[in-house]
């Protein structure tokens, strides 16, 4: 035995559900992610927007440059990448969900927290005027006084905001049409 190569396939879970489970419907399929699945759902959107009616990225990082120099765990990715931003943008830059911006297709919420300091807000904020420029469906909600933990541990008000406002953004976005 040895090490079996496999087709490489993004969507394989979500190929497998449509055709496995009748209640599952492929022209109103939606996306939400936060933190590392932000930026999961920031790549989808700019890869495959076909594939979906709406997405939601949360404390996303969208921008790895910018992250670098600017998030409290800068120069963390030195780590994966070898060098910093600094010295090597072009990996960086590889690697950023931002670059698919153009590609971007699908309604887009995006939710982010301005005391965010692992994600810091300028990762929305790069998103939203990448997309606001090219006259995209993109709708944007930031929160004061929170930080990377809204969805967990953030104000009880804030939390049902956001639950609000994500319910109503899948709800308008993926009813039957």
């Amino acid at each position: 035995g040895g090490f079996v190569r496999r087709e490489q396939r993004p969507l394989a879970v979500l190929d497998h559900a449509l055709a496995h489970y009748a209640f599952c419907d492929a022209g109103r399929v939606g996306m939400l992610g936060g933190s590392y699945g932000g930026y999961m759902a920031t790549t989808l959107a700019g890869r495959y927007s076909d594939r979906f009616r709406a997405i939601c990225s949360e404390r996303a990082v969208n921008n790895m440059i910018t992250e670098d120099f600017t998030s409290d765990i800068s120069t963390a990715w030195r780590g994966t990448n070898g060098l910093t931003a600094f010295e090597d943008p072009e990996s960086y830059w590889a690697c950023s969900p931002i670059r698919y911006a153009r590609d971007i297709t699908v309604p887009m919420l995006i939710i982010h927290s301005e005391d965010d300091i692992r994600c810091p807000i300028n990762q929305a904020e790069e998103l939203f005027v990448a997309l606001r420029w090219q006259r995209k469906d993109v709708t944007f909600y930031r929160f004061p006084g929170e930080n990377h933990e809204l969805t967990r541990s953030g104000s009880p008000v804030h939390r049902r905001m956001r639950s609000e406002i994500v319910l109503e953004f899948f709800r308008d976005r993926l009813q039957a049409r």
